[in-house]
């Protein structure tokens, strides 16, 4: 097959190895010559994984590939014209009122649809809200084209379950739903993603896929909240949020009968919830739910939980005042440092992270605010470095957002000495409140008693 994947990101490079990986194959990668993102059609054109972080499988695939010569990545559309399938894997954010943005999604369904030619599937990967294959993308290829779904090109939506640091791992074991706008474009869509996917493939309806894509993400995020709110409630009571999760997540299933005993799976509470998918999912369900559905509904608890876990940030900031106030520091004479900038460990991943609202609500506060992370040296004007030494000394707090390994390896009397006041504000859970106390150090933590 010829394919084409648009967007290359940590969606698009690995399916689109992946692909290229596979016997009889050509895989063309598309990506906007951005001064932001450019870059990248010459990293990876010379095998370089532009990924950073740890993502097993990924640096080796990339250059076999490559070497192969079954992967290119161009700024140049004209492979539209002879691909057999066509994957769309850009970013559809939501702007300030939660809305989506489909400027780049619109930009490249009317791109498609003006080179597109019989016989072609194209695949939304992109999350969107449910509807949007139906009512948006589905009209702009067919307006474009001049051609009608389901009989002279084939139209998916089948969403990717990709978490970074382990890209590859489930984009070929994890089970994959496939949804059409016909039978016919269902089936087309198994065809291609058999030939990476060892797990279970799902067909149904675009709709239907779309719900349940925004609904996996929406799942996680209240579940969040919910071990958000019940860490406040331990703040506020003096107790241990983690030994309550610990003695809740004890409760046994009988396997015989799990409905008679359900497992309870609490979630970990933290300074934040980040990444491309859980901050704006919930509202593109709820954008769904307003634009296309017949009765009106609130849904309250969606809306809630997102509202509360992007409270959290605040809820560090909250933190950091109090250990200033009992070390009788104002903030203005405060210097501190933020661990972490990437939203998940061990990862480059800044989309949506915590630390971005928690930087912002410090920076007019504080004297001075650094941000430290081992996987980033520079985001947009943001005061990052990847020196650790650098980033803390004479401060007067760390203010612990991404549980990258590099700090649970940092030593508390090391700390102690390089800081000039001795506070921690722990959002993961990464060190032990009793020692930090016991060492002297002013001590807070989501979820922890406060003295």
């Amino acid at each position: 097959m010829n394919i084409t994947v648009v967007g290359m990101g940590y969606v698009g490079i690995p399916v689109a190895a992946l692909l290229a990986d596979q016997p009889n194959n050509q895989v063309t990668g598309i990506q906007r010559n951005s001064k932001r993102s450019g870059w990248k059609i010459q990293q990876l054109n010379q095998g370089k994984n532009p990924i950073g972080g740890n993502e097993p499988g990924l640096d080796q695939l990339i250059k076999r590939v490559i070497e192969k010569g079954t992967f290119k990545v161009t700024d140049d559309k004209t492979s539209y014209k002879t691909a057999d399938a066509i994957l769309i894997t850009v970013q559809t954010p939501v702007n300030t009122n939660h809305q989506p943005r489909y400027q780049s999604l619109q930009e490249v369904l009317h791109d498609i649809g003006k080179n597109l030619q019989p016989g072609t599937l194209v695949n939304l990967e992109s999350t969107v809200a449910p509807g949007t294959t139906n009512h948006l993308a589905k009209p702009i290829l067919e307006q474009e084209s001049e051609l009608k779904t389901g009989e002279d090109f084939h139209l998916c939506f089948s969403y990717e379950r990709v978490m970074v640091g382990r890209l590859i791992h489930n984009l070929t074991k994890l089970d994959r739903v496939v949804g059409g706008i016909t039978p016919q474009c269902t089936t087309k869509g198994i065809e291609l993603y058999k030939q990476i996917v060892q797990a279970k493939l799902h067909p149904t309806d675009a709709l239907t896929a779309e719900i349940s894509k925004v609904t996996e993400n929406t799942y996680r995020d209240v579940n969040i909240a919910f071990a958000n709110e019940i860490a406040l409630i331990c703040e506020s009571l003096g107790a241990d949020v983690h030994q309550v999760k610990r003695f809740v997540n004890s409760l046994p299933n009988i396997p015989t009968n799990p409905d008679a005993n359900p497992y309870r799976n609490m979630h970990t509470p933290g300074a934040g919830v980040g990444g491309h998918c859980l901050p704006k999912d919930p509202w593109l369900l709820k954008y769904g739910l307003d634009t296309y559905g017949t009765i009106k509904l609130d849904p309250k608890i969606i809306v809630a939980s997102r509202q509360l876990n992007d409270y959290m940030p605040t809820h560090m900031k909250t933190l950091l005042i109090d250990a200033l106030a009992e070390q009788k520091l104002e903030p203005a004479q405060t210097d501190a440092a933020i661990l972490g900038f990437a939203f998940l460990e061990n990862s480059d991943d800044e989309r949506n992270t915590p630390t971005m609202p928690l930087y912002h609500q410090l920076k007019t506060e504080l004297a001075s605010i650094t941000i430290h992370d081992p996987h980033i040296k520079q985001y947009q004007d943001y005061p990052i470095t990847t020196n650790l030494t650098e980033a803390i000394k004479n401060k007067d707090a760390v203010i612990l957002v991404t549980k990258h390994q590099e700090y649970y390896n940092l030593n508390l009397d090391q700390l102690k000495q390089t800081l000039r006041t001795p506070i921690i504000i722990d959002g993961r859970n990464v060190y032990n409140r009793h020692q930090a106390l016991k060492k002297g150090f002013t001590f807070r933590g989501v979820g922890l008693p406060r003295k």
